[in-house]
C-alpha cells in the first residue's frame, strides 16, 4: 500500500504517533511519514485538528 507521502526507513524525529492503523507507524509510537500534513487552518482546540496524513494500514497489533 501507497500513502499520500513517501514513507522513510526511520522514524521522523520529534513526531509522536499512536495510531496504529495508520501505513506511516512504527513500533514505539513513531511516524515514518516523511512529513505530515495537520488541517483545519482556523482551529481552535486540538479536538478540531486532523492529521491529513493518516493513510489506512495493515500493521500487525504486537
Amino acid at each position: 500500500m501507497e500513502g499520500k507521502v513517501q514513507k522513510m526507513d526511520q522514524h521522523n524525529p520529534g513526531i509522536k504517533c499512536v495510531v496504529n492503523t495508520c501505513y506511516y507507524y512504527a513500533q514505539g509510537d513513531h511516524c515514518n511519514a516523511q512529513k505530515i500534513e495537520v488541517q483545519s487552518r482556523d482551529a481552535k482546540t486540538a479536538r478540531e485538528t486532523d492529521c491529513a496524513t493518516f493513510t489506512p494500514g495493515n500493521q500487525s497489533m504486537s
